[in-house]
């Protein structure tokens, strides 16, 4: 088991004091948006045997277990984060396996650089990804029915969204979303930045389920993503409670510390809320136009004291124990690979001591136990 020292990203739409007031350190007055734990060339965690990555490729079946590697190959599958927004992040959305294999062999074929602006796909894999708030914490999540999007924006009196909320009344639904993304990305943007600004001061005015896109144009002020937000649910939730963003589900994440886990990738198309580039025929491509309710998810209970977040997909696992003083050592051995991670109390992890913010890898097979008082998250995959 190796005690894992992590990597803290300074993105500018992090808080500047969530993680430091969880790791209980002093806040530096930048922003410390996520720290990463895991195995991503990036960032990788490092251990006392060297970087996490230099562990895995120096004995990829001891480390991951032999089924783990047949299933993912010689690589751990999962980056388990600690996510602290300050600010609303860019509104995008991720490609399912089969779009992310296509779109990274046809940049690949044309040459385009991997770390150039305007690519979009980093790797060829999917990115699905799992949200569990430590704090409260907002977010957007798929679109709202085109009727109740409709409403919203025609609450705001703006005479330049009535083409939009009109095709949002007389479209099918699929075609209702696809037409008023498309035009709210590819408006012209002078144009689109003054309706912005006057649907910006009309969502303060109004406050109430308003009140998030006003916070948003605060932070983006023009931008055509004010709008195309206002097409999603918006969602608050409560700690313990959690978000499943699968393949084309459009989401943004507004406010609050939560844990989040990935399958090891970078790709993201954006739709907003961002300098960064916005590819509009692909993002079309991927996004699923589907109004859907956002599926706050909450922890299944298991009478080992395990408490599981379920998801469709294989390659994280994610689960917490709440413990409590005198209580048995629960035992996570498991024949894949393991990160443990303590969010509040204290922990015991085999022979380490963890106080929030703190982690471990566990190898594949390897002895685990935990007890303590406090929250430790587990993440591992399914073989």
């Amino acid at each position: 088991m190796d005690r894992l020292d992590n990597t803290v990203r300074p993105y500018a739409w992090g808080s500047t004091t969530a993680i430091p007031e969880l790791l209980g350190v002093e806040p530096t007055g930048e922003p410390q948006a996520e720290m990463w734990m895991g195995a991503h060339p990036g960032a990788p965690s490092r251990t006392g045997r060297g970087t996490l990555v230099e562990v895995i490729d120096a004995d990829p079946v001891k480390e991951l277990g032999a089924e783990a590697v047949a299933r993912f190959g010689p690589r751990l599958p999962f980056l388990l984060k600690l996510l602290a927004a300050g600010a609303p992040l860019s509104l995008q959305v991720h490609p399912d396996l089969a779009q992310a294999k296509e779109g990274y062999d046809d940049e690949e074929r044309r040459g385009i650089p991997v770390d150039a602006g305007h690519r979009n796909y980093k790797d060829a894999n999917h990115k699905p990804e799992l949200i569990c708030a430590l704090t409260e914490f907002d977010g957007l999540c798929g679109f709202r029915e085109p009727a109740r999007a409709a409403e919203l924006l025609d609450a705001l009196g703006v005479d330049s969204l009535k083409p939009y909320v009109d095709l949002l009344h007389a479209r099918p639904e699929e075609a209702a979303l696809r037409e008023v993304l498309t035009a709210v990305l590819t408006a012209d943007r002078a144009e689109m930045a003054h309706t912005v600004t006057e649907a910006a001061a009309a969502c303060a005015r109004l406050g109430g389920e308003h009140a998030p896109y006003a916070d948003i144009a605060h932070h983006y002020p023009g931008d055509p993503g004010v709008i195309a937000a206002m097409l999603l649910n918006h969602v608050r939730l409560q700690p313990g409670e959690a978000l499943f963003l699968g393949a084309g589900i459009p989401h943004a994440y507004l406010s609050g510390l939560g844990v989040e886990i990935m399958a090891n990738s970078d790709n993201v198309l954006r739709c907003g809320l961002t300098p960064k580039h916005v590819d509009v025929p692909e993002l079309l491509r991927v996004v699923r136009f589907e109004a859907a309710d956002p599926g706050v998810l909450r922890p299944e209970a298991s009478p080992d004291g395990e408490e599981v977040y379920e998801t469709p997909i294989d390659e994280f696992r994610l689960s917490r124990y709440v413990l409590s003083e005198g209580a048995a050592p629960h035992d996570l051995t498991r024949p894949t690979p393991q990160i443990l991670l303590c969010t509040a109390g204290s922990v015991v992890a085999g022979e380490h001591e963890l106080s929030p913010g703190r982690s471990v890898f566990v190898p594949a097979g390897e002895k685990a136990e935990v007890s303590g008082t406090g929250t430790v998250f587990r993440a591992t995959v399914i073989v």
